[in-house]
């Protein structure tokens, strides 16, 4: 068995096969792929297809006997905290300037195939992450993309170490689109066969890439499918949020950044899963959240009844405890080997033991969702519902002894397998446990004799390599030597591990006469396989309802112990006195929430503050909790409401790249180029002290031009950044709101951090020399700083001039936040008195910033200069908000909570179109008379 062989580059070679092909390279020794024992790398003509999948019988005539390794340059858990499971994967791509991609994931740990196609982007980057999620152990690539190298086999071959996987060349001639249709007409569910076909049908690259990554599974990997067994779904490249590599490392969402094995990542705070199923649907979920709104409803009624109904709850949880990994257990029913070995039929047994006790666990589960009155719930009983499970459970009565358990410990195990199949199946079996269980009389009472006729204590030790040992405690020794007879001594500590010539004899003769019942029951487990094959569709669903259970009642297990709250679905990002889920949960202090308010004229939220005063903490939480909520989950809020988001960008670390050859200025740089090309109406952004690498000026310029093409995208953005000019600069952008983290310094050498996010920029001009005096430095080189501080400031504000400029912006965004206004309480709920105030309000807001607009627009028009404070544009920089500085308007989360939750898009809220200032004017006033 030949394993894969690392070269210079990044990836591995083509698993080689066999030697005896005889294939002339015909790319020559410099390319790493190249290999004369690869019989998918061929030269001879790429026609359609030269070999056909199954049809009655398996083929016994492959290529080579040997099966190749598969293992990854990994040890258990990949960069994102993946199971290490075996998934080939195969991808391919149109040529063209929008590539079409597509992809087929074969996971041989689960029995599961995703066929996706994908109308990528220039940059590849919703393929990349489809490859991120899943994680595959080796990538078939179609041979003639290495030779030039295409632009996608470039793109895989740098992000091959992050995606941890190995690169295999098939020849052309396995990606045909007719043996993908023929494997998915064999291999799928026999009631799913016909809707599969009908939604693949026109993606041509998907079936493709199904029937190679089948055909190297079955040749090169000498693992077959029997009819029918094989889970296949179609994936389309909508209906998930995409989350960039990026993204996932630095909002730590499946991974601490700096300890792997902690749990204080977003996986880490929700996996309350009690079974393997469950955990590994939580992580794709997260990587992946849903965008569809009727689903995420199913599952937060789902997820409520759970937390509400505490009986329910608990008999859920204690159900589902039992359940061993159901996933790989039903796939290893399905593998058939190609050539079966003793360790295949013992592990034949094991499984169907393990199937047995599943079947039986299925009941408690479908008994404690009785009464359960959310969709999903009730889906789910339904699934686990008797007249599913009797017919297997009577196939398993037929054959299985009822007392037989699946068990932890070599020796019940192996006494389990030998005494799984019922008595009288096979005359012949009934005789060779009878052997086996004289030889195990005898070797048991061998030790006992021993320990007698020597007076030691001697204890029976049991592990599947050696079989029976003896052990015994050093002190037992101290006295005397141990006697002759005992050989394969072995000491660990104040141990001693020894057996006798005997005992190895008798050891032999058990592992014969176990050997012998294993061949005898084979024909009646094989028998009872084939038959349960036949209801494999019905266990699949049953363990995918159950992974979704274990999943929501985990969830459940969260929201229940924290101060959660449900979230809805709206047009506006709305979050009161929300909370960073990890910083909560491993900070002993008590954590300060805030509020978050967010529309299309305040979608470019500019946060200003000290250092450590919790703005990186801030913007990350609305990043969490919308990621929270997109997978079905409650959010640590008091209220909470999100759009749907269909991207997720976060440029928040600020480390240099050794190994990559990146400076800090570089990767940020990078990081950023990628969201900008990107990014789009439907995405959120968080980004922190973007431009701080390089220069002040340069930096502060390069934010600025960021800044201003992430507004013209009309996705949410947090900007969190210490450049206040950038903020003041921002502030009369449409659409742009600053905000900051307060924090109190009245006293001359102390600074108190609040946590709690206020209007505008920070008041706090020095607080960095403050911090400076705290640390402290010396005061001399203080006070120098504050020197030079101080000059600098009066030079700017003697350049300062109001602007008429300046002013009509500030005009527009007030009209633009009133329009807004209108439209909200036209579409909204509140009627009556509560209307009539509210109408009022907002009326005497509009007439006093305005007319304090029109006068400085005078003053400026007559050349009179003057200094431009920061405190105008707090008080219009959210248009309506009641007073400047005091925070988030609590009238704007609860006006939000009587607004309906479908609400018309503004017309012209971009700032592209003209305004028309009289009519605006006009439909307030007769709003006001209206009501009056």
């Amino acid at each position: 068995m030949a394993g894969n062989k690392r070269t210079s580059t990044s990836y591995t070679t083509a698993t080689r096969l066999t030697a005896s092909t005889g294939i002339a390279n015909p790319l020559g020794t410099s390319n790493p792929y190249a290999s004369t024992s690869n019989p998918f790398y061929t030269t001879g003509d790429y026609a359609t297809t030269t070999s056909r999948p199954r049809t009655g019988r398996r083929s016994t005539s492959r290529p080579g006997t040997g099966r190749p390794s598969t293992a990854r340059p990994r040890t258990g858990i990949s960069t994102l905290g993946a199971e290490d499971q075996e998934i080939i994967c195969a991808i391919s791509e149109s040529r063209g300037i929008s590539p079409t991609v597509g992809l087929a994931f074969v996971n041989l740990d689960t029995g599961e195939a995703v066929l996706s196609q994908i109308n990528d982007r220039q940059t590849y980057v919703l393929t990349i992450h489809k490859l991120m999620v899943f994680n595959p152990s080796n990538i078939l690539v179609v041979s003639t993309a290495a030779t030039p190298k295409s632009k996608l086999f470039s793109i895989i071959e740098d992000n091959l170490d992050d995606i941890g996987s190995n690169i295999t060349l098939l020849d052309r001639r396995y990606w045909a689109e007719t043996t993908g249709l023929e494997y998915i007409q064999q291999l799928a569910f026999a009631e799913d066969a016909e809707a599969l076909k009908t939604a693949v049908s026109g993606n041509y690259y998907a079936v493709c890439c199904f029937a190679a990554a089948l055909k190297y599974v079955e040749l090169g990997m000498a693992r077959t499918f029997p009819f029918h067994s094989l889970r296949i779904k179609y994936e389309p490249s909508e209906g998930s949020m995409m989350i960039d590599l990026s993204t996932i490392r630095s909002l730590e969402l499946v991974q601490n950044l700096h300890n792997s094995k902690s749990k204080d990542c977003l996986f880490g705070l929700l996996n309350k899963t009690l079974t393997p199923m469950g955990g590994r649907l939580l992580r794709s979920n997260i990587l992946q959240p849903l965008t569809n709104p009727d689903t995420l409803n199913t599952r937060w009624d789902a997820l409520e009844e759970l937390s509400t109904k505490e009986e329910m709850f608990f008999g859920v949880r204690q159900a589902l405890k039992p359940f061993l990994d159901v996933d790989k257990t039903l796939t290893q029913l399905i593998l058939i080997p190609v050539s079966p070995q003793i360790k295949d039929i013992e592990q034949a047994v094991n499984n169907v033991i393990m199937l047995k006790q599943f079947i039986g666990l299925i009941k408690p589960l479908f008994e404690a969702l009785t009464g359960a009155r959310s969709i999903m719930l009730q889906e789910i009983r339904s699934l686990c519902a008797s007249e599913t499970v009797e017919p297997i459970q009577e196939l398993m009565t037929n054959t299985i002894n009822e007392d037989t358990t699946y068990a932890t410990q070599p020796l019940d195990l192996r006494n389990q397998r030998t005494y799984a199949v019922k008595s009288g199946v096979n005359g012949l079996l009934d005789v060779a446990r009878l052997t086996y269980k004289e030889a195990m009389t005898d070797a048991l009472q061998h030790m006992t004799d021993l320990s007698e006729e020597h007076d030691l204590p001697l204890q029976r030790k049991f592990e599947n390599n050696r079989q029976f040992y003896m052990r015994l405690k050093a002190e037992e020794l101290e006295q005397r030597d141990l006697p002759p007879i005992f050989i394969n001594v072995f000491r660990k500590k104040d141990i001693i591990e020894c057996q006798t010539l005997d005992l190895m004899k008798r050891n032999q003769k058990i592992a014969d006469a176990h050997m012998e019942v294993l061949m005898m029951s084979d024909q009646a487990v094989q028998g009872l396989i084939a038959e349960v094959r036949e209801h494999m569709s019905a266990l699949f669903r049953i363990c995918e309802g159950i992974a979704m259970l274990d999943m929501l009642s985990s969830f459940a297990q969260v929201v229940t112990s924290q101060d959660y709250v449900r979230p809805t679905i709206t047009e506006t990002l709305a979050i009161r006195a929300g909370r960073h889920p990890i910083r909560e949960k491993i900070h002993s202090t008590k954590y300060i929430p805030n509020d978050v308010y967010a529309t299309q004229q305040t979608r470019f939220q500019i946060i200003t503050g000290c250092n450590m005063s919790g703005k990186s903490t801030y913007i990350r939480s609305v990043a969490l909790m919308t990621v929270m909520a997109q997978i079905g989950s409650f959010v640590p809020a008091q209220y909470a409401s999100f759009p749907l988001i269909r991207q997720l960008f976060a440029r928040v670390s600020m480390d240099d790249s050794i190994e990559g050859n990146v400076s800090t200025f570089a990767a940020e740089m990078r990081e950023t180029a990628f969201i900008l090309r990107n990014i789009d109406r439907q995405s959120l952004a968080i980004v922190d002290e973007l431009g701080r690498g390089t220069s002040t000026r340069d930096g502060l310029a390069i934010a600025l031009a960021i800044a201003e093409a992430l507004v013209e995208s009309r996705a949410l953005v947090w900007f969190a950044t210490h450049f206040r000019d950038l903020a003041n600069i921002m502030a009369e952008r449409a659409g742009v709101v600053n905000l900051h983290l307060a924090v109190d310094s009245r006293e001359q050498d102390k600074m108190e951090m609040l946590y709690r996010i206020a209007s505008g920029t920070v008041q706090e001009e020095h607080y960095g020399l403050k911090l400076a005096r705290v640390v402290p430095l010396p005061g001399d080189v203080v006070e120098h700083a504050e020197l030079v501080a101080r000059t600098l400031e009066q030079q700017v504000k003697r350049r300062k001039k109001r602007s008429l400029a300046i002013i009509q912006a500030r005009r527009r965004k007030l009209l633009l936040n009133l329009q807004e206004h209108l439209v909200q309480a036209q579409s909204g709920t509140m009627e009556g008195q509560d209307l009539r105030q509210w109408l009022r309000d907002l009326q005497r807001e509009f007439v006093v910033m305005m007319t304090a607009l029109d006068e400085e627009a005078g003053k400026a028009e007559l050349g009179v200069e003057g200094v431009e404070e920061e405190g105008e544009a707090t008080a219009t920089h959210r248009g309506l908000s009641p007073e400047p500085g005091e925070g988030l308007s609590v009238m704007d989360i609860e006006r939000l909570r009587k607004l309906p939750v479908r609400r018309r898009v503004i017309a012209g809220s971009g700032g592209t179109e003209p305004i028309d200032e009289i009519g605006l004017r006009t439909s307030l006033r007769k709003s006001m008379t209206a009501h009056d």
